[in-house]
């Protein structure tokens, strides 16, 4: 199994810092937009955003959102906020937009799809209004995707929370993001809270929905292809390759580039 690298927190926390900042100053724009959940992702996001010192806009963006995470959400900002003058931020309330879709499209009797797509539209609605923000304040969108879910089980909205113009923890497992926001000091109620995507309106926990927890995933990614095939592994162990492999396969189009039909003839 390839070996779990051991992180030099203070060395990629600066890091990112200063790619962050190289990264918008090459661009010439004035900072970042980031999408507050509640959840260690975006907190962890935030903070790096405001060490550069640049502007750094927090937005919140409810669609009928489960009180635990406005909470969590909130600390963070207030935090932040006392910690880094060049931190702002705003709520935009989409639950209204969001209602207004719903009236505009037909519904499916099949109410599995119909979840899905609705989540997946809160996704692409808070997408949209950060690019809102983005354009009127001269602000890159910051992503908050991490390794885990980037680039091993797709685990986001394509054009949702996938559409980013930059990814600072996207080379981060999530055992790491945790370890770097322990380092940041973020509230210790979102370092402790079970991860969630926040896209259904209740409490059910990205373990929930996938079926395996970030750190057997990563086992998963760490794995060789030889080890893949080995016959050691317990029926837990089993049933976690399984997901990963399914999951990992199914959304190859997210992380893929988009195919383009090139013309020869």
């Amino acid at each position: 199994m390839t070996k779990k690298r051991t992180l030099q927190i203070e060395k990629v926390n600066t890091h990112i810092v200063e790619w962050l900042k190289s990264y918008a100053e090459n661009s010439k724009v004035n900072g970042f937009v980031i999408g507050i959940s509640g959840g260690v992702d975006s907190a962890v996001t935030s903070t790096l955003c405001a060490q550069t010192g640049l502007k750094v806009l927090c937005v919140e963006m409810p669609i009928h959102q489960a009180h635990s995470h406005v909470t969590r959400g909130r600390e963070h900002i207030e935090q932040l906020k006392k910690q880094f003058p060049n931190v702002s931020s705003i709520e935009a309330d989409l639950t209204s937009v969001f209602e207004d879709f719903k009236k505009q499209v037909p519904e499916t009797s099949d109410l599995h799809k119909l979840h899905l797509s609705l989540a997946n539209t809160r996704s692409r609605l808070r997408m949209t209004t950060l690019y809102y923000f983005a354009g009127i304040h001269g602000l890159l969108v910051a992503g908050t995707g991490n390794k885990v879910e980037d680039f091993g089980v797709g685990f986001y909205t394509k054009y949702g929370d996938g559409g980013v113009d930059l990814s600072p923890i996207a080379d981060l497992m999530k055992s790491e993001v945790y370890e770097l926001g322990a380092y940041l000091k973020i509230p210790n109620s979102i370092l402790t809270a079970a991860p969630t995507d926040g896209l259904f309106g209740d409490e059910r926990t990205d373990e929930d929905q996938i079926g395996a927890s970030y750190d057997e995933l990563e086992w998963a990614m760490y794995l060789t292809d030889s080890e893949t095939n080995t016959n050691t592994f317990t029926e837990r162990e089993k049933e976690v390759l399984k997901i990963y492999k399914k999951l990992n396969q199914n959304n190859q189009h997210k992380m893929n580039p988009i195919p383009v039909c090139t013309i020869n003839c």
